[in-house]
C-alpha cells in the first residue's frame, strides 16, 4: 500500500504508534476547552491494561489539590470532590493514611493547599508543586523536605496536623479539626496572633483558635516546652524547605515552592528531563512496590508543555495493572519529559464530567481518598 506525500520516516512513526498501541493525536477528543480525553488498551507483558488519559492545556485550565472534607484529615470520594468544587475532571492524588481511626485521610507526605502547609514531607519524596498564575498554571516535580518551624523556640516541631506520638511536638492549625484530638498525657500551648495565651499541662483535645494554633507535646518534648515557654511569649510559625540541589537549581526549586499554591506527595519520580529516572531507592520505596503490577495514577508534563493525567486499571480480568518500569516507558512514548507516580491501587480513580471513567479495583467501587488533583476551566 502506498501513502502519497508522506515521508517514509513519518510513516514509520505513525505505523509504530499504531502497532505499539499508545495514544496518537487522533485518539484524543476535546471535551472542554483545554481538556482532551483518550481511552486506550495495550498488552503489557501478556496482560491487557486499560488506560484513561487527560491531556490539559495549562493556559486554558487550572489544577488544584483539594483535600477531603476541606480539612487536614478525613476521606472523600474523588467524584464527590469534583462535584463540590465544580471541577470538570480529576484524579486521585497523594498517598494518605488508610484505616478506621479518626486520623484517616491524613496525608502520608507533604500536603499544602492554598499556601497553607497541612502535612510535612516524608523521606524527601517527590512532590507535585503547582502555581496557578493569572494566565497559566505551572507544574513542577521535585524531591523535597518540607515541614513546620517555630521561630523563637529551640524545641523542634515534629509535624503538623497529624496524630501526636511519644516524645513529639505537633502544631495543630484550624485546618485540622475543632480540637487537637489528643489525650491528656502532654502539654498544650494555645497561641493566638503570635502570642502564647495559655499553657495547659496534662490536657488534651484543646480547642484550636481560628486566629492561631495549638502546640501539643509529650515526653521529652513536653519537658523542654514547659521549661522554655511562658504566657506572653512571642512565636512565629513558618515553613522550612530544602532539597538536594545546589547553586542555581537550588534557588529555582526554592522559588518554585515559595510561589506554589498547592503541593501533594507521590513516590517515586518516573521521568526527568526526557529520560526514565525511577528514584524508588532514594525515596525509600520498596522494590516490590515498583515491580508489582498494580492500578496506577500518574501525572506528567509533555514536550509541548501540556499536562497529562493518567490512570491504569488493574486487579481484574479485563485489566492487569502495570509496574512502574512499564508505566515509565508508556509515559515516555506519550511524550512525557517529566513525570511522577501518585497514589494507586484501590485509590486509582479518574472522573470526567461527573462520571468515573476508569474501573476502580476495590470490590465496593470508588474508594474514598485523602486528596485529589482537580481540573477547572479558566474563566
Amino acid at each position: 500500500m502506498k501513502f502519497p506525500f508522506v515521508r517514509s520516516d513519518a510513516l514509520a512513526a505513525v505505523l509504530l504508534a499504531v502497532l505499539a498501541g499508545f495514544a496518537t493525536a487522533q485518539d484524543f477528543k476535546e471535551v472542554h476547552p483545554g481538556v482532551e480525553y483518550a481511552k486506550l488498551s495495550r498488552i503489557v507483558d501478556g496482560k491487557n491494561v486499560n488506560f484513561n488519559l487527560l491531556r490539559l492545556d495549562l493556559k486554558k485550565v487550572r489544577l488544584d489539590v483539594v483535600h477531603a472534607m476541606d480539612s487536614a484529615i478525613g476521606t472523600e470520594a474523588t467524584s464527590s470532590l469534583v462535584r463540590r468544587h465544580k471541577a470538570v475532571a480529576a484524579v486521585n492524588a497523594g498517598f494518605f493514611r488508610l484505616d478506621n481511626s479518626i486520623f484517616a485521610g491524613d496525608a502520608a507526605g507533604v500536603l499544602q493547599i492554598d499556601g497553607k502547609l497541612l502535612s510535612e514531607s516524608s523521606n524527601d519524596r517527590t512532590a507535585i508543586i503547582i502555581a496557578n498564575g493569572p494566565k497559566q498554571t505551572s507544574v513542577n516535580f521535585d524531591s523535597i523536605s518540607v515541614g513546620p518551624r517555630l521561630l523563637g523556640l529551640s524545641v523542634p516541631l515534629n509535624g503538623v496536623d497529624r496524630e501526636r506520638k511519644v516524645d513529639e511536638m505537633i502544631v495543630y492549625t484550624p485546618h485540622f479539626a475543632a480540637t487537637t484530638l489528643t489525650d491528656s498525657s502532654g502539654v498544650e500551648v494555645v497561641v493566638r496572633k503570635g502570642k502564647v495565651v495559655k499553657i495547659l499541662d496534662h490536657a488534651g483535645s484543646t480547642k484550636i483558635p481560628c486566629d492561631g494554633y495549638v502546640l501539643s507535646a509529650t515526653g521529652s518534648a513536653r519537658t523542654r516546652l514547659l521549661v522554655e515557654l511562658e504566657v506572653g511569649r512571642r512565636l512565629a510559625l513558618t515553613t522550612f524547605f530544602q532539597n538536594d540541589r545546589k547553586g542555581r537549581q537550588a534557588k529555582e526549586a526554592s522559588l518554585a515552592f515559595a510561589n506554589a499554591e498547592d503541593v501533594t506527595n507521590g513516590v517515586p519520580r518516573l521521568i526527568r528531563n526526557g529520560k526514565i529516572d525511577i528514584t524508588w531507592n532514594e525515596e525509600r520505596a520498596s522494590k516490590s512496590f515498583v515491580e508489582t503490577r498494580h492500578p496506577r495514577t500518574a501525572v506528567a508534563i509533555l514536550k509541548d508543555g501540556k499536562c497529562l493525567l493518567l490512570t491504569a486499571d488493574g486487579r481484574s480480568e479485563t485489566s492487569g495493572g502495570i509496574d512502574l518500569y512499564d508505566l515509565a516507558d508508556i509515559l515516555l512514548e506519550l511524550g512525557a519529559v517529566d513525570a511522577m507516580n501518585l497514589d494507586g491501587g484501590g485509590s486509582t480513580t479518574m472522573v470526567l464530567d461527573d462520571k468515573v471513567v476508569n474501573q476502580p479495583s476495590d470490590k465496593g467501587g470508588e474508594r474514598k481518598v485523602g486528596d485529589a488533583l482537580i481540573v477547572t476551566l479558566r474563566k
